[in-house]
């Protein structure tokens, strides 16, 4: 039974449910218990159905720019409206009308249901009462400052990259730096303690300088 029911699923009508399925943030597993089929077989059905995993691509597309826009949004200064609603019973007349309504229109896509389908599918999208709104609140928002942050540290890295590690970089330069330049220091000392003609020499108020010819003269001061 299940292996036919692909056919009905790959007609327009229910190609566009399945699209709104997946804009509504529902996974492949939750859409084929939806539908009635294992999630196994929803996925052999899209491997092979072409029109049926664009449906689905399409949805998703939607969800992920609708996410776009709102955090783009939540970035910049806005407004935030809030409305509160209650709960009221439709009134009898209004409420049969619906049905009505809702059973006819489902009778002609669906020439064979029976009457107990057709009074359970208007149970369930017919609901018995309305959301009539009691009052409404608009407040103004502040840009998201997390939001604003992770936004440029990932589309400019070159100019706002995380300034904890940038100083860290900064520091161990420094670092390396000052320990070349000490070892370098400590490198000429080497050099210059191996050459005697490199020496300091220092002498008294009487010294002795030894001649060209080895032999040597005292000089005493006045």
């Amino acid at each position: 039974m299940a292996h036919a029911e692909y056919k009905k699923w790959l007609e327009p009508d229910n190609l566009i449910k399945l699209r709104s399925w997946a804009r509504d943030g529902l996974t492949n597993e939750q859409i084929a218990k939806k539908i009635g089929v294992k999630r196994q077989t929803f996925q052999r059905w899209l491997s092979t159905y072409s029109d049926m995993s664009d449906a689905l691509k399409k949805g998703k597309e939607i969800v992920d720019a609708e996410i776009e826009d709102s955090f783009i949004s939540v970035m910049k200064k806005h407004t935030l409206t809030t409305t509160q609603y209650k709960m009221v019973k439709k009134d009898e007349f209004n409420l049969k009308a619906e049905r009505t309504k809702f059973a006819n229109i489902y009778k002609l896509d669906h020439p064979q249901a029976t009457r107990e389908e057709i009074a359970i599918a208007t149970a369930e999208h017919v609901d018995v009462y309305e959301k009539i709104p009691i009052s409404k609140t608009v407040t103004e928002v502040d840009p998201n400052a997390s939001a604003i942050i992770f936004w440029l540290k990932n589309r400019r890295p070159d100019v706002y990259r995380d300034q904890t590690f940038q100083k860290l970089n900064e520091a161990n330069a420094r670092k390396t730096l000052a320990e070349a330049q000490l070892s370098e220091a400590q490198l000429k000392a080497i050099e210059e303690s191996d050459d005697p003609s490199n020496k300091t020499i220092i002498v008294d108020d009487i010294k002795e300088v030894k001649s060209d010819d080895g032999n040597s003269e005292t000089e005493s001061r006045d």
